[in-house]
């Protein structure tokens, strides 16, 4: 029997249970919504069958519609591969069957999920069951009457901070606002559930349609004002985002002219968004992510991870303290070494303040947060690394300490410990290059603040064992993290990626243009920052030391000026003292300094680029090209070098470490996107103008050439390169 189906069983009591089964969160594929058409018109048919129960089996009751099909209408750009669900099934066969028909939940009910049992006549819920409609973080709306069903059950307010949220709610919340009729332990679910369906068969409980009821909803004009409140905090909070102010309509819609007229519209405009750049953006972003734990020569090999207990950390400051508190967070016990008591404290104190936080903002319970601080143990020396799983190495980036370290610890712990490095720049081969076991050695790169930014990159050598990859994959889901396996370079692959992000925004104020318009319209486009304030923010004595490093491996590409300097000479140091591009004030926004232009006006006289000593005219969208095609550049390289396993890696390390926008799919599928031959030509046209910082790749000019997309796969001829 096939693992996707739908089933009917009809018991002593006329009550046919329909159960949805397809492992492991039970999606609404094909043969599912044709297996429901199924039951539900052969259950309306049958004198036996007095009521139905809906559910799911394995304790989920629906994650949603199938998204692969989103997959396949992007692929052939075809929207009738979308089946007719929302009238023939949720409101035809479900809504309006002959039967009364009961939601029976457990686990989740999301999307397409909720949406079957909103249509229901009744709905029972076990306990801690997740509630939503996150459609949106796809670039679509809820599409099989979401919009119109929620606002008529929970009212107006509710359900659209639901939808446009994309954030879960817990079944008791759901009982509380009307969502669900009663919270059911889940041995006694499909019981009541029964109960119920037959209570209303036989008149002894209501017969509601949700689609019916007005009642939650208010005058058209008090729902006109509440939409208009939604929409003008939508444009504040998602300005590149259509499907937020699509939803609104379509919910509107459904207010005016009817709960049907709004199915019709919300179907109508949901195969319009799925269509849309910022849905093949989003659903990109959302199998790419997927994929990146899928490593060849590592996951296919048989291996099983192994339990890391516990990890020793080396180094307290930022990403150490970060790092540890990452790993306590999810019960990993931590020991956390500094060279005296004065540093150690300092780390603990941070650790203690990054749980507080949590706690503060409704994140982590009191309970959780203090079972999180006792999986810490402060230590001065190796003594009790005996027994550690993994040590990770967070100290400043300085080889000869690294160095140092490595052989201590490689003497200090067990022969299984996994050596890790949290590096950012520096080459593993020469942080490992004294010790005797190269295989057990792997980066584990965190992004700052560690217990917060989603990303690890995993960096492997050619010598570094697959057990031990494997391991670290493994590690970094336990922890929450989406992990990225890349090559051994200078910067790896995120900070190797984007290394000409700022340069090429230093290189156009050098040119003469405005440099507080330059991260307008990057923020613009949709990264939260621009590249000034982000220096401003990450310090400039780091992005010297970063520029420094990029400056020794990539002489040939690299754009030197002496802006951040001449700043820092005149008493400037970004956010730390308060004083930057912009001047930080504690309770207010960053605001431009407009006292740095004498500055900016120095650095430009020094480096004498602007072509005749006059500003060049840019509109926005080469600014945007300028600043980001360099980046795409060194993104071709990475590709063809194989520091990457896959362009879509590429993507998710983009989306998750430098927040380039999800809804533009990653840096590469954007590119392809603007088209190999538009970034090739506009380079090349640059290189010649400003020289060799734009000077295109070769990966670049032969697939713009050939018409071949950055992200198809890297061809055998160019594997011998690969660094993984």
């Amino acid at each position: 029997m096939s693992q996707v189906r739908v089933t009917m069983e009809v018991g002593n009591d006329a009550v046919a249970v329909v159960t949805i089964f397809n492992p492991p969160v039970n999606a609404m594929a094909i043969p599912v919504i044709a297996g429901l058409m199924e039951k539900f018109d052969e259950a309306s048919r049958r004198n036996d069958v007095k009521a139905v129960v809906l559910t799911g089996n394995g304790g989920k009751f629906s994650g949603g519609f199938d998204i692969n099909v989103f997959q396949k209408v992007h692929g052939t750009g075809d929207v009738s591969a979308m089946p007719d669900v929302s009238v023939d099934l949720v409101v035809n066969a479900i809504e309006e069957c002959k039967k009364p028909v009961v939601a029976a939940i457990e686990g989740l009910a999301l999307g397409g999920g909720l949406e079957l049992a909103i249509a229901c006549h009744g709905r029972f819920a076990a306990p801690k069951t997740q509630l939503g409609l996150p459609e949106l973080l796809l670039g679509v709306i809820p599409g099989l009457g979401g919009t119109q069903r929620l606002p008529r059950l929970i009212g107006l307010p509710k359900a659209i901070e639901i939808m446009l949220s994309s954030k879960p709610i817990m079944s008791e919340e759901g009982k509380k606002l009307g969502l669900i009729d009663a919270i059911v332990p889940s041995e006694e679910l499909l019981k009541v559930s029964r109960r119920w369906a037959l209570d209303i068969a036989e008149k002894r409980k209501p017969w509601v349609r949700t689609l019916h009821r007005t009642d939650k909803i208010g005058s058209i004009s008090e729902a006109k004002e509440v939409i208009q409140i939604a929409r003008q905090q939508a444009r504040r909070t998602a300005p590149n985002l259509p499907q937020h102010q699509a939803c609104l309509d379509v919910i509107e819609e459904g207010i005016v002219h009817g709960g049907y007229a709004g199915i019709l519209k919300e179907v109508k405009v949901m195969k319009e968004l799925v269509l849309q750049d910022t849905a093949k953006g989003l659903v990109h972003v959302f199998f790419a992510q997927r994929a990146t734990s899928k490593v060849p020569n590592v996951t296919d090999l048989g291996l099983k991870p192994r339990q890391i207990k516990k990890v020793a950390i080396i180094g307290g400051g930022l990403m150490g303290s970060g790092i540890a508190t990452a790993l306590t967070l999810s019960n990993i016990f931590v020991l956390l070494k500094e060279v005296n008591s004065e540093y150690l404290q300092k780390g603990i104190k941070t650790i203690q303040a990054n749980v507080g936080a949590l706690v503060t903002r409704g994140k982590l319970t009191k309970d959780k947060a203090e079972k999180a601080l006792s999986m810490l143990k402060g230590v001065l020396d190796y003594s009790e690394f005996k027994d550690v799983d993994m040590v990770v190495e967070a100290v400043i980036e300085n080889v000869p300490l690294k160095q140092k370290i490595f052989s201590e610890i490689e003497k200090a712990c067990p022969p299984h410990c996994i050596l890790a490095t949290n590096t950012s720049t520096i080459d593993l081969n020469l942080v490992a290059a004294k010790i005797q076991s190269p295989d057990r050695v792997v980066g584990a790169h965190f992004f700052s603040p560690a217990h917060v930014m989603p990303l690890l990159e995993i960096v492997r050598t050619q010598n570094t064992s697959p057990q031990v990859i494997l391991d670290l994959v493994a590690i970094g889901k336990v922890i929450k993290k989406v992990p990225v396996v890349v090559g051994n370079c200078t910067g790896f692959a995120v900070n190797r990626t984007f290394f000409p992000y700022s340069q090429g925004a230093h290189l156009l104020v050098n040119l003469g243009v405005d440099l507080f318009r330059i991260d307008r319209v990057i923020s613009n486009f949709g990264i939260p920052i621009g590249p000034f304030q982000l220096q401003d923010v990450s310090g400039y004595r780091v992005f010297l030391a970063v520029w420094k490093e990029f400056s020794k491996s990539f002489p040939d590409r690299v754009f030197i000026s002496p802006l951040v300097e001449l700043l820092m000479k005149n008493g400037r140091n970004g956010k730390i003292n308060g004083k930057g591009y912009y001047s930080y004030e504690k309770g207010s926004r960053p605001k431009p300094d407009p006292s740095i232009l004498p500055i900016i006006e120095e650095c430009q006289q020094q480096t004498k680029i602007m072509p005749g000593g006059k500003p060049i005219t840019v509109t926005d969208k080469e600014i945007l090209e300028m600043v980001l095609f360099p980046v795409v550049n060194e993104a071709c390289r990475v590709l063809d070098e194989g520091i990457m396993v896959r362009a879509s890696d590429l993507d998710t390390a983009s989306v998750l470490g430098m927040s380039f926008p999800s809804y533009c799919g990653g840096i590469v599928f954007w590119a392809d996107r603007v088209g190999a031959k538009h970034v090739y030509k506009s380079l090349k046209k640059w290189s010649e103008m400003y020289g060799s910082f734009y000077k295109p790749s070769k990966y670049l000019e032969e697939r713009a050439i050939q018409g071949i997309p950055l992200s198809a796969a890297v061809t055998s001829s160019t594997s011998s390169k690969s660094r993984l």
